[in-house]
């Protein structure tokens, strides 16, 4: 309804925008869903915490009543490991933009015009704003809202920040919660799933 949105689109746009999220995501949410499995593995006390809070959710349910939107809500130590997990593997580096003046920085001028490549992903390893920030640990996004910090750029931010971020945290939370609560897995003959 036009009253209740500032900026209503129009049905091609939000066409449009389907299909860019739709196309947009689905390599960051595999590779994501991936990751986040190789972390929990290497991690123990975080896949047994993660299975803890889905065996809980699947406790309040009936065995064949699928998730909803109001189960993924409840998944905060699952949105921690979703988060940590980008942090570290991190799937997007940087961002493209355009100067709108002229700028300079350290004795360099980047013309007005200029496409400029803004590399984000090393703020992720960044001891000023994460502890140990090679370290895989969801609890840190536990603690305090990270999230909403700055310095959080796994989903963008600003006007920038990504239109998919809730989608593809709800497909990844999706996937966790079948994946904890109907299987294991192990190492075979003690090889490696990633160095």
């Amino acid at each position: 309804k036009k009253e209740d949105n500032r900026y209503p689109l129009t049905d091609e746009e939000i066409r449009d925008q389907v299909v860019t999220i739709l196309y947009s995501g689905y390599e960051t949410v595999s590779t994501t869903s991936m990751m986040a499995l190789k972390y929990l593995h290497d991690h123990p006390k975080a896949l047994q915490e993660l299975r803890r809070e889905h065996l809980a959710l699947r406790e309040r349910k009936r065995p064949d009543e699928p998730l909803d939107l109001e189960d993924v809500k409840l998944m905060k130590f699952t949105r921690a490991v979703i988060f940590e997990t980008s942090r570290l593997a991190t799937i997007v580096n940087g961002v493209l933009r355009k100067t709108t003046r002229d700028l300079e920085i350290n004795g360099y001028l980047i013309p007005k015009g200029w496409r400029i490549y803004v590399y984000t992903r090393e703020i992720n390893y960044d001891t000023n704003l994460y502890e140990d920030p090679l370290i895989f640990n969801p609890w840190r996004w536990m603690k305090k809202s990270l999230e909403s910090q700055n310095s959080c750029f796994v989903f963008g931010g600003g006007t920038r920040l990504c239109p998919g971020k809730e989608l593809g945290i709800v497909e990844i939370s999706s996937f966790l919660h079948y994946f904890v609560t109907q299987y294991r897995w192990e190492e075979i003959g003690g090889e490696k799933l990633m160095v």
